[in-house]
């Protein structure tokens, strides 16, 4: 086992959060107000004072100063006399935190005015002994502007200031190189893996994708070995684009680039550098390609680039600022300006290809494009065998078996039938999983989830019966029609009542008899329908929007109308999107040539059906029974299929055709026939595409 190094953890010092300084700060402030003005000060009324205090003689002066409306009096009490019984309640002990036992005031009293007090004051010490001293009353002004003016003023201010420092922080992150995270905003945000990090992927993790690692393995190597191609006067590419459908592994590749190259390499995504205030994507740029810099030779790998690569001028605003443009103006200087990034190796990820700006895809920026299409048979293959090694399988279990069920299968949905066949056989129990667990594990990414429990009329039932079996006779009995693998009626995913599954010829080019025969499959369900029941449902949705799409396709696209003509109207750079690049004449003319396209494909589809009725009412039937039929079922009712054609499943898994030399199918619009049916009430977001 490969001994994974420890990374070296280094103590990190407590950053200081200045929104807590500001909160100290106001928090001291107004404790010291509150400790300064309510020492032991005890409150009491104008008797209380002239009976205990005024009379005894204990009174050293009275203090007096106006608050709001009222006259608040202050009582000091001579220094003697604190030491009496009578005046331990506000006499301090020694633990006190009072500057002194004699600081005072120990009372305080409220008149209504300064009048009043003084008569009554008069009146007190009038009936006092003649030798007794009499109190005067000391006036004070006690208001303060500016203590007014900082409470009004500065301590709202003091917030604001603090809650806007607080939202610099969120807003930077909290991370960054050194300073406070406001400062920090315009850095990169890139994560950095470095031979204390290092990424343990490498290339034998990454299978299906020969042609892609060829690519990316020369960079590599070049990192490796410079010398080897400079002496030859070779320069380093500058940077390389993988493009592909989504799960198809562009960022486990870059993954593996990382683990393999053995330098420092920056990860992030396209909307790292996105940000709300205007210049900071492009400052972050430059952080990013000066850190790179200071590392080199390293890698940068920017996933979903799309997110600040689209082409320029296409949405911009008037009189507005586009952020996204600057820092895609700052990407394509950094790439190839003035200024020299040597050793830096730019790494990005898309799936949309066609919406980047043409100056990211010139030669000198991105000098290479890497197309990482989904798996081939070979491919598929591979893929399985790499996330079968972790499973606990049963003898029976073969990954070309399991490639070749799967076509148009991406790796992420490979892996995610190995995760789901792994748990359907823990669900029973199993203590090893077999091809039943992989089937019903592919049966539910392409299906969606077995609805057992859903409750269907049987007049409900025997429609989606007899609409399956329409499709099942059609592509029976059709020559260029995929072969069926399985019908059933068993309800599955959120609206699927009936699931078809097929196997496509892994093919790249579909000639018009192709693609009619693969229509009247699809129209099978609703002509059996029609021609049952003599009524139709809403159940061939999912199949008509297909038949719809793909009639449009032929006519207007592939060029297979003689009306029309060989012309294609497709806008493969999008420059027509909110105008037709034809004329209402002609697109009145393709309007008309689809739906003679459908009638067409309609009334043969009904034709064959009618000759093939009793095998339509006995699958049915046998349906309703058994609810799921395989093709072996098929055989027995209808007989052999009347075509010589070998699937491409019989020829990779029995043997007499290279596996290695099948390719994938694609075509453009994603528009070649599709692996399975899902008939539904409402849209199915279940499509298998072969």
């Amino acid at each position: 086992m490969k001994k994974i190094p420890s990374k070296k953890v280094t103590p990190v010092p407590p950053r200081f959060n200045m929104m807590w300084l500001w909160i100290l700060i106001i928090l001291g402030f107004f404790g010291l107000q509150y400790f300064f003005s309510s020492e032991s000060t005890k409150k009491i009324t104008y008797a209380e004072f002239e009976e205990k205090m005024l009379r005894p003689g204990d009174v050293e002066r009275l203090v007096a100063f106006k608050n709001n409306d009222l006259i608040d009096v202050e009582v000091y009490i001579k220094k003697d006399k604190l030491s009496e019984e009578k005046y331990k309640e506000v006499t301090p002990n020694s633990n006190s935190l009072m500057l002194s036992p004699s600081a005072g005031p120990q009372y305080v009293f409220t008149e209504p005015s300064a009048d009043i007090l003084e008569k009554k004051l008069n009146a007190s010490q009038d009936s006092l002994a003649a030798d007794q001293t009499k109190i005067a009353v000391n006036y004070e002004d006690r208001s303060n502007p500016w203590a007014g003016w900082f409470i009004s003023f500065m301590l709202p201010l003091l917030i604001i200031v603090a809650i806007w420092m607080l939202l610099m922080r969120r807003m930077g992150g909290g991370a960054g190189s050194g300073g406070g995270a406001i400062f920090n905003i315009g850095k990169s945000k890139a994560q950095l893996f470095d031979k204390e990090s290092q990424i343990n992927i490498t290339f034998n993790d990454v299978a299906g994708l020969e042609e892609a690692k060829t690519e990316v393995m020369e960079i590599v190597d070049f990192l490796k070995n410079p010398k080897k191609y400079t002496d030859l006067g070779g320069k380093i590419p500058k940077g390389a684009l993988l493009v592909g459908p989504p799960g198809t592994g562009k960022t486990l590749l870059a993954k593996a680039v990382a683990g393999e190259a053995q330098v420092p390499f920056f990860s992030l995504s396209g909307s790292d550098f996105v940000e709300m205030f205007v210049g900071v994507g492009a400052s972050r740029v430059r952080d990013l390609f000066k850190q790179a810099k200071e590392k080199a030779p390293c890698i940068i790998f920017i996933d979903e680039i799309d997110a600040i690569g689209r082409a320029r001028g296409k949405n911009s605003v008037m009189g507005g600022n586009d952020e996204r443009e600057n820092t895609l103006n700052q990407l394509l200087v950094e790439m190839d300006g003035f200024g020299t990034n040597l050793g830096v190796i730019i790494l990005a990820a898309t799936n949309r290809l066609d919406v980047l700006d043409s100056a990211l895809l010139r030669p000198g920026r991105f000098d290479r494009q890497i197309s990482i299409d989904k798996p081939d048979l070979i491919g598929r293959e591979h893929i399985f065998s790499v996330h079968l090694k972790p499973l606990k399988l049963s003898e029976e279990v073969d990954a070309k078996k399991l490639s070749a069920q799967t076509p148009g299968f991406a790796g992420a949905e490979i892996a995610n039938v190995c995760n789901e066949a792994a748990l359907i056989a823990a669900r029973k129990n199993k203590r090893s999983i077999d091809m039943q667990d992989f089937q019903d594990a592919i049966d539910r990414v392409i299906g969606g989830l077995e609805k057992k429990n859903k409750i269907i009329s049987p007049d409900e039932k025997k429609i989606v019966a007899y609409h399956e079996a329409g499709h099942a006779i059609a592509g029976w009995f059709l020559e260029y029609a995929d072969p069926l693998v399985k019908v059933s009626i068993v309800p599955r995913g959120v609206a699927a009542l009936g699931y078809a599954q097929y196997l496509p010829k892994e093919q790249f080019l579909y000639t018009t008899e192709q693609l009619l025969d693969s229509m009247c499959m699809t129209m099978g369900g609703r002509v059996a329908e029609d021609i049952t029941f003599g009524r139709i449902s809403t159940g061939a949705q999912n199949d008509l929007e297909r038949i719809t799409k793909l009639a449009y396709a032929m006519t207007a696209v592939y060029g297979m109308n003689d009306k029309v003509g060989n012309v294609s109207f497709r806008d493969s750079s999008g420059d027509s999107q909110f105008q037709k690049p034809y004329s209402d004449q002609t697109a009145e003319l393709i309007d008309e040539e689809v739906r003679t396209l459908i009638s067409a494909v309609y009334e043969r589809t009904k034709q064959l059906l009618i000759d093939k009725q009793d095998g339509l009412v006995k699958i049915a039937e046998k349906l309703l029974e058994k609810e799921i039929l395989f093709q072996s079922d098929l055989e027995e009712i209808l007989g052999k299929r009347p075509f010589d054609n070998r699937t491409t499943y019989d020829e990779f898994v029995n043997g007499g055709v290279d596996g290695g030399g099948v390719p994938q199918t694609d075509l453009p619009l994603d528009l070649p026939p599709e692996g399975s049916t899902n008939d539904a009430k409402s849209e199915d977001k279940n499509e298998f595409k072969g």
